[in-house]
């Protein structure tokens, strides 16, 4: 097993994020790891929610060899930041699914959980450290904004983390996730096929075009209901026609 250097664990001091204090998560070493494949390194990172009664519960399930899932991080709802597998290796945490029509997701990324069940706001301790955590992984791996995905991202219709209560448009505002529209975009004309759409905007994990709907409406617009309509194609033409950005 890989080994680091035990760190005491830190809370958020305050809700106020610090950009000079540096994280120290707490080393609680997940056995589910192996070597990233293919001499991948990350070019991704992955947002979840951990769906489970505490962060206590998804620690020890994180950890249990039985299970067969980890991540890289975790964060509880007070702050708390534990670390169970080095970013050098590869943590089970995304599954089956594509972002960008590449696929073994786990090699490409660092997967980040988050104690919440998704039926209710991220904390604000929490979220100002996933803040500093995403400043440091972002540079410390050169990953673009764009890189900073959800689960339902490249796993639409399987997955619904980090769900529609996670706050996009305040990661997009620092600089740290793809930007989201504040309000609906005005409608476009053309035709092309909603599917062909997103999978041009990066959605390659499902060809059903309401599994696709969900999964964009759930980063980008997770107020709107009922059927596609004319401003989810605008908003998915807009990300489709941004799809040059680098993310991997």
């Amino acid at each position: 097993m890989a080994t680091a250097s035990p760190a005491a664990g830190t809370r958020a001091p305050s809700a106020v994020r610090s950009t000079t204090e540096r994280l120290r998560p707490v080393w609680h070493p997940s056995p589910n790891f192996g070597p990233r494949r293919n001499g991948l390194i990350p070019s991704l990172v992955v947002i979840h929610y951990t769906a489970m009664d505490g962060a206590g519960a998804a620690l020890d399930r994180l950890c249990d060899p039985q299970a067969e899932v980890s991540a890289h991080y975790l964060i509880g709802a007070d702050g708390t930041l534990w670390q169970m597998v080095r970013e050098e290796d590869r943590a089970w945490h995304a599954g089956a699914g594509s972002w960008r029509g590449q696929a073994d997701i786990n090699s490409r990324s660092v997967g980040i959980e988050l104690d919440n069940r998704g039926t209710h706001p991220f904390a604000e301790a929490q979220m100002a450290v996933l803040e500093h955590l995403l400043m440091d992984i972002l540079h410390r791996w050169s990953i673009a904004p764009e890189g900073v995905i959800a689960h339902s991202d490249m796993a639409p219709g399987r997955k619904l983390d980090p769900g529609a209560r996670f706050d996009w448009a305040r990661l997009a505002r620092l600089g740290l996730a793809r930007p989201c529209p504040e309000k609906d975009p005005q409608p476009e004309g053309g035709d092309e096929p909603f599917a062909e759409l997103a999978r041009d905007a990066g959605y390659t994990g499902s060809e059903d075009p309401q599994s696709l709907l969900q999964a964009l409406r759930l980063r980008f617009r997770p107020w709107a209901r009922g059927p596609e309509d004319a401003a989810d194609r605008a908003m998915v033409r807009a990300l489709a026609l941004d799809r040059d950005r680098p993310t991997t």
